[in-house]
């Protein structure tokens, strides 16, 4: 099981175009009210899940439009991270929002058995009060970060969109609900080897969802670049990923 003592989680919300057959939340059509400030350093909201109180950030896409159904990705960190770093620095949210041209907002969370449960009550908080299109939900992270969208992609089958796996290694078994699947992983990464990144994208590969990306002579790092590329190419390609689904 991944560790308890270090997790945490971000929510990112990216728009999505207006589509026929967009299943938009309750939260559409309502001002909306989970708004905090952008500062990494500031307290973000509380919610009480599993009967402990827990701490996420929500920050809304620029020009936020209530009647207009956006993306939801969740952003997870790796192991020794937090929601602040994450939220932060050049990278901040794996470079995604610079491809999405949106801002984004944060979830900030502790591990365990009970953090299905607390993501699912974040969703419910979410699309309680902003608009989202319940069938574009998204997961991505790296190392620690990379387990848990695993683990949301084996709970919250049904639940997920798609999931972009970055240097993962699978912690619980499962998988049973077709989520579509991109994964990278460094061929010589040493600290959670290729076979494990291989052992979850065949969870899924069954339902012709599955895409797995090697890394050549890339080792553990949530930034790999081509041979003689200035810049990471992660942000791009899980980005073109999630895009596709409309």
């Amino acid at each position: 099981m991944v560790s308890k003592a270090l997790s945490t989680a971000l929510v990112l919300l990216g728009a999505a175009r207006p589509i026929f057959g967009a299943k938009p939340s309750p939260g559409c059509g309502k001002a909306p009210k989970l708004v905090t400030p952008v500062a990494a350093t500031t307290p973000g909201l509380s919610i009480t899940s599993g009967g402990t109180a827990r701490q996420y950030f929500v920050k809304l896409p620029a020009n936020y439009d209530y009647n207009h159904p956006y993306r939801l990705i969740f952003t997870m960190h790796a192991v020794g991270g937090s929601g602040q770093q994450i939220s932060s620095g050049a990278n901040a949210y794996y470079s995604l929002p610079s491809l999405i041209n949106d801002t984004t907002g944060v979830i900030y969370w502790n591990n365990g058995g009970s953090d299905v449960a607390f993501v699912k009550d974040i969703i419910k908080a979410v699309e309680d009060d902003l608009c989202i299109d319940q069938n574009l939900r998204f997961s991505t992270g790296f190392s620690h970060g990379a387990a848990m969208s695993f683990i949301l992609a084996c709970a919250l089958g049904k639940d997920l969109r798609a999931v972009a796996v970055l240097s993962g290694s699978p912690q619980i078994s499962g998988g049973t609900e077709p989520v579509a699947w991109y994964s990278q992983h460094g061929t010589r990464d040493q600290v959670l080897p290729i076979a494990g990144g291989r052992q979850m994208r065949d969870r899924f590969v069954r339902f012709g969802l599955a895409k797995l990306g090697l890394t050549p002579d890339s080792d553990h790092t949530p930034s790999p670049k081509d041979p003689g590329a200035a810049r990471t190419f992660s942000d791009v390609y899980t980005w073109e990923f999630f895009s596709q689904f409309k």
